[in-house]
């Protein structure tokens, strides 16, 4: 017992002389906390103690280093910076009863109200999916883990443990001046990055790698103020870089999004579909988009919030359901929201016949009603329009080959296209659509300047729809050659035609 005791004294001597020579920034490796790196023993204790230390010390850098180190929930701290090593990987635990009772699955790494902290390095952080969701599975089998969705299916028609009992990986809530860098987030279950409330944000070449299972968003920034999300790449079985905002009195404001590229089963770059308070001053740059499920951008209000002052240009989006949707709907909220001042150009996307998804482990929810391929649309609601929208250097290729026998509208029967103003916003939310490159209705000011949409096959519906919506125009707009009408306007304005 006395060589013991001697021995974790000289232990703890050494740490801290390693904590005091390192001045200011002190560092802790795990490995003199007693962590192995195995991939089977159970590092959560021994990292958490490494991270408290660094916090009684005032702050300074706790290093992962080379190897798998197994772990349950560890809570970041105040002034430190989580540094993974090349070659180091953080593994989540695959029992889902590390995360928390039912309904209350906490996230793999958590910051609560917390300022100045860091994730950096070229090492992974291992959502451990794979094996999680077969726990989780087992659990709701056996009667052990209670589910409000598990045995019953969601709006999507899919069967799926609910989001509180699927952890995700990484959450800062209420923090300020954080930095996540280089780092590798892969294998979650639900959303990998959720930066809450939060403020003083940069995101800088971090790389997402999750196609386990679904809702799988890569980076969601919701309600926070002051954030950079910059040369990342994010492939993702759910939407790629999402705005969000939740509380009524917040939004997102001042976000700067560029240099990425994404993959998505869902949608490239949103904003939503939560949207309490909304978004404001964004700007969305230089983003590749390939193989996405629905659209490349997606804006939408339907919760009450205001979207105002967003400037999205230079994308380029290959093999993606759609372009642009724009919405404003009424699905929760006292009053419908806001969409205006928006300002999209240098756009370039090429949109498929069919799944561009297909190759995931798991597809995003089917589209299921019959319907040909979906145009890129503006729209609002009776009462409540979008407004002030520029299209500038735009080019869309589509296939066509839309057929009356799957499904038609006639351009003389626009009123056929249901409201549908309470419901979950999505290009495909009015199922079949009239037009094949653009459909814009309860819209004012809308501006289409340089605008080119193509077609590869012959498609019966019209290029342009414009139902209910005024102060239109149109400059050098170029659609293809046909003997039918290819734009339709009805119960609207359009101020100028220019059109090639």
């Amino acid at each position: 017992m006395l060589i013991k005791t001697m021995y974790k004294r000289l232990v703890f001597s050494l740490l801290f002389l390693q904590i005091v020579a390192c001045g200011n920034q002190a560092e802790i490796n795990i490995l003199n906390f007693g962590a192995k790196g195995d991939g089977q023993t159970d590092n959560t204790e021994v990292i958490q103690k490494a991270i408290d230390q660094i916090s009684r010390n005032g702050g300074g850098k706790v290093i992962v280093p080379n190897g798998q180190f197994l772990t349950g929930v560890i809570q970041l701290k105040s002034n430190m910076e989580l540094h993974l090593e090349e070659g180091a990987v953080l593994l989540g635990s695959d029992k889902r009863m590390d995360y928390g009772p039912s309904h209350k699955a906490s996230p793999l790494i958590v910051a609560n109200g917390q300022h100045n902290i860091a994730i950096t390095g070229d090492g992974v952080i291992d959502g451990n999916g794979h094996k999680l969701i077969k726990d989780i599975y087992k659990m709701l089998n056996e009667g052990t883990l209670e589910d409000l969705e598990y045995q019953t299916y969601n709006p999507w028609h899919q069967k799926r443990p609910e989001e509180g009992n699927r952890p995700k990986i990484l959450y800062i809530y209420n923090c300020d001046s954080v930095q996540v860098k280089d780092v590798t987030f892969k294998n979650g279950l639900c959303w990998i990055q959720d930066y809450r409330n939060s403020s003083n944000i940069v995101v800088d070449r971090v790389k997402v790698k999750s196609t386990t299972f679904l809702n799988n968003d890569g980076i969601d920034l919701t309600d926070c103020v002051n954030a950079r999300v910059t040369n990342c790449i994010v492939d993702t079985a759910d939407d790629g870089i999402c705005l969000k905002s939740s509380t009524n009195n917040l939004m997102c404001e001042n976000i700067y999004v560029a240099n990425c590229k994404v993959r998505s089963s869902a949608s490239a770059i949103k904003f939503g579909t939560a949207s309490r308070g909304g978004f404001k001053n964004v700007t969305i740059k230089d983003i590749e988009v390939y193989d996405t499920f629905r659209s490349a951008i997606a804006i939408e209000s339907v919760d009450g919030g205001t979207v105002e002052n967003i400037n999205v240009s230079n994308i380029n989006a290959s093999n993606t359901g759609n372009a642009i949707f724009i919405r404003l709907g009424h699905r929760s909220g006292d009053k419908p929201g806001s969409v205006r001042n928006i300002n999209i150009k240098n756009v370039k996307v090429q949109v498929p016949f069919g799944r561009p998804d297909k190759n995931y482990e798991m597809n995003g929810p089917e589209v299921r009603v019959p319907h040909n391929t979906f145009p890129s649309s503006i729209v609002g609601i009776p009462g409540h329009i979008v407004e002030n929208v520029v299209l500038e250097n735009i080019e869309i290729a589509y296939p066509g080959r839309a057929s009356r026998e799957v499904a038609y509208i006639p351009t003389d029967s626009l009123s056929k296209v249901p409201e549908n103003i309470k419901d979950y916003p999505e290009f495909s939310m009015f199922g079949e659509l009239p037009a094949w490159g653009f459909y814009v209705r309860h819209a004012r000011g809308i501006e289409f300047n340089n605008v080119k949409v193509t077609i590869e096959n012959d498609d019966y519906r019209p290029a342009f729809v414009f139902d209910q919506a005024h102060d239109i125009t149109l400059k050098n707009v170029t659609i293809p050659e046909s003997k039918d009408d290819q734009i339709i306007v009805k119960d609207a304005t359009v101020i100028n035609i220019d059109v090639n």
